[in-house]
This record gives C-alpha cells, sequence and structure tokens, in this order.
C-alpha cells in the first residue's frame, strides 16, 4: 500500500470521487473511537446510530473492491485515539503518503492539520463533495456587512441553483412562505405509518457495553429503525415525498402529545452523516413537487427546502465563519446549571416533560421542540451555554458540532448577541399552547402568571426580559415587549420575579 485514506464517521458518501476506481495502492480506514464518545455524553441511539452506519458503510466498500481496515471500539490494535490509530497503520503499512477529507468539526480539522504537520510524508486533504457551498462561501457573501441575516444568503443561494425560480423572481412571487407554516395539528389530517427499518445492532449494543461507554437516552430491543445505508436513505426520502410533504409546510412548528415526527421528513440523520447529499434531496423534493403540483402547494416545498439550501448550509457557513471564539460567546452573562430533568424528563411542565422524553426516548426533536420548548425554558432560567452545547450535542443523533453549535447558541440560545437571531427567541406559555396541545393536560394554568399553579413559562418571560434590560431595551424588535413590561405594576412585577427565582433555584419542584 501506498497511500492511506481517512474516513470519518460523518464521512459515508458513497458518491465520493474517491471511489469511482478501484486501486490496489489505496488503503482506507475507519475507525470507533473512545476520543469520539467521550468528548461529550452521546445518546445510546447516538453511538448505535453512528457504529451500525460505519460498518454498513464499510461492508459496502469491501464488498465493491476496495482495501479497507476497520477498528471496531475494542479491537485490541485500537488505540482510541485518530492519531494513535493513524501512526499505526501508517507504519505498519509503509505508507507513502496520507490523504483525507476535511472535517465538519473545528476541533477535528485542528486536530489531522496539527498531525499532518508531524508527518515526514506527503498528505493531502479533499473536499466532503457533500455540501451545496464551500467553506467559506458565507463569509465571502456577508464580507464587509454588519449583519449575517439568513434570509439574504438564502435568497441568493436560491438565484445562484436555480432552485423555485422563474427568471430572477421567486416562483409563486414570495421567497419565503414562513407566515403560512405555523398551523397547529389537531389529530388531521392523518398521518401516516412511519417508515421503518430492520437493523438488528444487538453486537454494537454488546459492544457498547463491553467498552463501558457513558452514554445517555434510552433504547429498547435490538432493532434501530433510522436509515444507515443509503439504500435505506433513499426509502426515507421516497416516502416523506409520497406522504409527508403534502402537510410539511402547514404543521413543519406544530407539536402534539401524541406524535413524535408529525410530518417531518427523519432524514437529518442520514444528510448529516453523508448518505444523501442537499442537492440531491432538494433535487428529488422539487421532480415529486413538478409531478404532483395539483395536490401539493408551493409553500410546503419552500418551506423544506429552506430548511436545507437555506437554514443548513446557512449554520455549516456560520460555524466556520466565526470558530473558534464562537464556542466560548455568552453575551447575556449565562451562568445557572442545567435542571436535573433534562437528564430524565422528570418534570410536571407537560411540554418539557413530553420534549424532553421524546428527545431521550427516540434521540430526536424537532426544530421548534428544541428552539421553542427545552431552548425556550434554558434561556429564560439563564443557563450556562456550555452546559446547553453539551446536552443538545449529546442528545439528539443528528447533533454534530457545525450545525448544533450556530443552532443552539445563536438562535436558541442568543449567546452570540445577535449574529444568527436578531432577538432572542423567548416566549411565555402562550406560543406552546399556540403551536401544540401540550398545555391542556398541564399540571399548570397557561393563563396565569403569579397564582401556586401558573405556568413557569410566564414568570420566567418577564423576570427574563427585566433581568436582561439593559442588554436587550435597545433592540428594535424587543421594544414593544419592553414597552409592556413597563406597565406591569410593581408588585405584580415582584411577584413573577420571586416565583422565576425559586423556578430556577428549585427546578424539580416544578
Amino acid at each position: 500500500m501506498k497511500k492511506l485514506r481517512l474516513i470519518m464517521g460523518d464521512q459515508l458518501n458513497e458518491n465520493h470521487s474517491w471511489f469511482l476506481n478501484n486501486n490496489n495502492e489505496i488503503l482506507y480506514c475507519m475507525f470507533e473511537m473512545k476520543q469520539e464518545m467521550d468528548y461529550t455524553t452521546h445518546h445510546t441511539q447516538k453511538i448505535i446510530g453512528f457504529l451500525k452506519a460505519m460498518r454498513e458503510f464499510s461492508n459496502s466498500l469491501e464488498t465493491k473492491g476496495h482495501n479497507i481496515v476497520y477498528f471496531k471500539i475494542n479491537d485490541e490494535k485500537n488505540t482510541q485515539s485518530l492519531s494513535g490509530n493513524l501512526n499505526f497503520l501508517l507504519k505498519k503499512y509503509a505508507i507513502e503518503c496520507f490523504e483525507y477529507q476535511e472535517p465538519d468539526e473545528y476541533r477535528l480539522c485542528y486536530q489531522l492539520k496539527e498531525f499532518c504537520a508531524s508527518l515526514n510524508i506527503t498528505s493531502n486533504v479533499a473536499d466532503t463533495e457533500h455540501f451545496y457551498t464551500k467553506k467559506n462561501e458565507l463569509s465571502e457573501f456577508f464580507d464587509g456587512k454588519k449583519q449575517f441575516l439568513m434570509e439574504r444568503f438564502y435568497r441568493n443561494m436560491r438565484k445562484k441553483h436555480g432552485v423555485l425560480m422563474v427568471g430572477n423572481q421567486p416562483e409563486g412571487g414570495i421567497w419565503n412562505y414562513d407566515k403560512t407554516n405555523r398551523k397547529k395539528w389537531n389529530n388531521s389530517p392523518s398521518i401516516p405509518k412511519y417508515l421503518s427499518f430492520t437493523n438488528n445492532v444487538e453486537e454494537i449494543i454488546k459492544d457498547i457495553e463491553s467498552a463501558k461507554i457513558n452514554k445517555i437516552g434510552r433504547f429498547k430491543g435490538t432493532n434501530f429503525d433510522y436509515p444507515v445505508n443509503r439504500n435505506q436513505a433513499l426509502k426515507q426520502l421516497e416516502f416523506f415525498n409520497k406522504f409527508l410533504l403534502t402537510y410539511f409546510g402547514d404543521y413543519q412548528d406544530a407539536s402534539h402529545t401524541n406524535e413524535v415526527y408529525l410530518f417531518h421528513s427523519r432524514l437529518s440523520f442520514a444528510m448529516n452523516i453523508k448518505l444523501l447529499s442537499p442537492k440531491e434531496v432538494v433535487d428529488q423534493v422539487l421532480e415529486h413537487y413538478r409531478s404532483n403540483e395539483d395536490s401539493i402547494d408551493i409553500s410546503q416545498v419552500e418551506g423544506f427546502i429552506r430548511q436545507i439550501l437555506g437554514w443548513r448550509e446557512y449554520m455549516r457557513g456560520m460555524y466556520w465563519a466565526h470558530m473558534p471564539k464562537y464556542a466560548k460567546k455568552n453575551t447575556l452573562n449565562n451562568s445557572n446549571p442545567i435542571p436535573p430533568f433534562f437528564w430524565d424528563g422528570k418534570t410536571k411542565m407537560n411540554c418539557l416533560n413530553n420534549a424532553i422524553n421524546n428527545s431521550l426516548d427516540n434521540a430526536y426533536a424537532h426544530h421548534i421542540q428544541r428552539l421553542m420548548v427545552t431552548g425556550n425554558y434554558l434561556l429564560l432560567t439563564q443557563t450556562n451555554p456550555d452546559e446547553v452545547d453539551h446536552w443538545y450535542l449529546g442528545v439528539y443523533i443528528d447533533a454534530v458540532e457545525w450545525v448544533q453549535l450556530p443552532n443552539t447558541r445563536g438562535m436558541s440560545q442568543y449567546a452570540d448577541g445577535g449574529m444568527i437571531a436578531t432577538k432572542p427567541y423567548v416566549s411565555s406559555g402562550s406560543y406552546i399552547n399556540k403551536m401544540s396541545n401540550y398545555c391542556k393536560s398541564c399540571h399548570y394554568n397557561v393563563k396565569s402568571k403569579i397564582d401556586q399553579d401558573s405556568c413557569p413559562f410566564n414568570s420566567l418571560y418577564w423576570n427574563f426580559l427585566d433581568d436582561k434590560k439593559d442588554i436587550l431595551k435597545t433592540n428594535q424588535r424587543m421594544r414593544m415587549m419592553y414597552s409592556v413590561l413597563d406597565k406591569i405594576d410593581k408588585d405584580t412585577l415582584v411577584k413573577m420575579k420571586l416565583k422565576a427565582d425559586d423556578i430556577i433555584k428549585n427546578p424539580n419542584k416544578y
């Protein structure tokens, strides 16, 4: 062997140019490592999903005639570190050139650059050939601008890639249908039974237990039903197009106690480990839409495409434009510990009980549950964003840092001071009541502020606005709420602040 090529666990792209031809002088390598399992505490389903997908990918490459070395978590030769495993293979096979695909995480990017600098052989870096954008494309687009508005970036992406465009104008005459994507779901329209896959992971579960990997979350049985290979991911995409796209846009912000996924696609894990590319997802959605324009409104399609062509690429661009300093931003100076019930779901607040237990049971919650339920509560209780990052990065199966960090620290927690979100995404219980059925069966009264059974979100909301007044009062999008705050009776405000203080200091009471 003359060349060693590294494949990371989120680089499972069978269509990469690396694999176009077989070459007996090239050796591929993949590693299951404690290094990647211990940097945060991951959900057990996230660990299982990554290992199952990696093993499937390795077997596929081998079947196609590629040479590959694969270290399982308990292999004797596994040093449990990336550098250690690479050095072992470089020496064993007398490698003359080392190559890797550019990581999507700053930590690994830095580690591999340092590793290559220490080598006395040549090394090369390849693009992952996955994203619409180049790594620095967003920073170049916003060069010289004071604001990094996603909408401007999204419109540029639509024009550049000719997606839902008629000439230089948006198809349908509107760029963004977000205002129509806010319907509450009440058991209608019906949701088809979700597509489930058969993936036996009994061996992986035993390997994880034997390796004594720290983990959170729950997993029952031995079948893992997320897509773990390209064929399954394509079937998931086909299922979404046929049965869910019709209503996706309308109900993408809705939540319900009886449903985990509603009309969401369950494609984020497959996309984030690169089983599917964003372009092929968008192209297939558009192809299905063109064939069914009589039954699918453009608002459903635009709402879905915006999440991929706009938001996903935007988050990646913001990550690389501002790391590593971005990971330490804490503009609001929040420092409280994360409430203990985020690890076990034991709370009387029905919205949090539902969203957290769904997260622990399924390693999943959709974007509004993450933003306006769990994220909203963590921001209102002024939780340390480091602890928030730790929880979000660990608990969700699709959480990789390039997309998790800017979503959490920026969009959800406003720790970046408005680089991503133009205002903090906080609300009282009224928004949650508007978009879900959580409040109907809750222990607390969503319409009350200072009574014993008052919804905790209500007192927390006004307490937060008052506590952060010096930082937020000049924000134009917050002026209306600060005008309302100024009119609240002082005695009522004091009572709400005392209640909020008790909620923050004694979260297990609630």
